[in-house]
């Protein structure tokens, strides 16, 4: 596969596996011990890695980045729509969520027709599909909010679910996986379009001109602002976990037509910087051998998914430089 480039230049393939040299060397247990760093820097985030997908693991991982994590806590979820065959097991979250008694799952309603299109639709979903075991809160149940987005080219505001307001932090809490419109959906993807609004947020990162369904860069750039919205509301009371396990090319939002996942499981990545954590995921799979990883990088190099981190470096979202670290 050539290597390719990014509108700007700026993050290649060659730029990915030089990251992916050091998920590798972590993924392969080459590090020495756990809570070993790879590369330490006080330049660099930190980013946490766990081989082993579990409950254990994952509540081990929220203990590491969480610690900021006060009040009442919006877990931000995809909960999937009906059926839904690669979601994140329910076990897990579970488990999790057991450990924030002051926190639910939050979700958006969704603007394509189907059940997810309405409030009510949308929890006959969350019942199919299993949540139950907490709140579980629709953010834009009743109507939404604009929230400003610093240093945006494309969009000063995005209208998100007016829920938000009520949350003091944050835990993002994604199914890391291809896209077919964003390459990928990891951390940013989750909180950019699934905090927008069904109503009118979704339409405002999906719009260009006329054109309501528009792709490319410009998309991803609109999509990185939209995340920019929410960073900035949380500040530093926002958190990320990318569940690197059943991942599809396609989104959760494809349900059962959701193409059968060809990667391996990898684990579980967690930081509290949103551009480092999806690096971290993206590196991860380029490290993978050939016929392993050829699907989701084509598919995130076909959409320009790259974009995605070019971008929220730009608008200073976070260190594409990181360090990872065993748990």
């Amino acid at each position: 596969m050539s290597e390719k480039h990014t509108s700007s230049g700026e993050f290649s393939r060659r730029d990915i596996l030089k990251g992916g040299l050091a998920a590798t060397v972590a993924a392969s247990g080459l590090c020495a011990g756990a809570g070993s760093a790879l590369a330490a820097s006080p330049e660099k985030a930190k980013v946490y890695f766990s081989r082993e997908i579990s409950a254990a693991a994952l509540l081990k991982l929220y203990a590491r980045i969480g610690r900021n994590l006060t009040g009442k806590i919006a877990v931000k979820l995809h909960t999937g729509e009906p059926g839904g065959p690669y979601i994140l097991p329910r076990d897990l979250v579970k488990a999790l969520m057991a450990q924030i008694p002051n926190g639910a799952i939050v979700e958006c309603n969704v603007l394509y027709p189907g059940p997810r299109h309405t409030t009510e639709g949308h929890r006959k979903t969350l019942i199919e599909n299993g949540w139950t075991f907490c709140p579980v809160d629709i953010l834009d149940e009743d109507g939404d909010v604009s929230l400003p987005i610093p240093g945006g080219e494309q969009l000063k505001e995005v209208s998100v679910g007016k829920h938000i307001l009520d949350y003091e932090s944050m835990l993002v809490l994604t199914h890391f996986k291809g896209h077919p419109m964003g390459g990928f959906g990891g951390s940013l993807k989750n909180i950019a379009i699934g905090c927008a609004s069904g109503a009118a947020g979704k339409a405002q990162l999906h719009r260009q001109g006329a054109d309501l369904w528009a792709d490319g860069p410009r998309f991803m750039e609109r999509m990185v602002e939209g995340g920019r919205a929410i960073t900035h509301r949380f500040g530093p009371r926002i958190a990320y976990i990318n569940v690197l396990r059943a991942m599809s090319v396609d989104c959760d939002c494809m349900g059962v037509r959701a193409a059968a996942p060809t990667a391996p499981d990898i684990g579980i990545l967690a930081s509290t910087d949103i551009l480092a954590v999806d690096k971290a995921s993206v590196d991860m799979i380029h490290a993978l051998p050939e016929a392993q990883r050829h699907d989701l990088v084509e598919r995130i190099e076909s959409r320009g998914g790259l974009r995605q981190l070019e971008y929220m470096k730009i608008l200073g979202m976070g260190n594409d430089q990181y360090e990872l670290v065993n748990v």
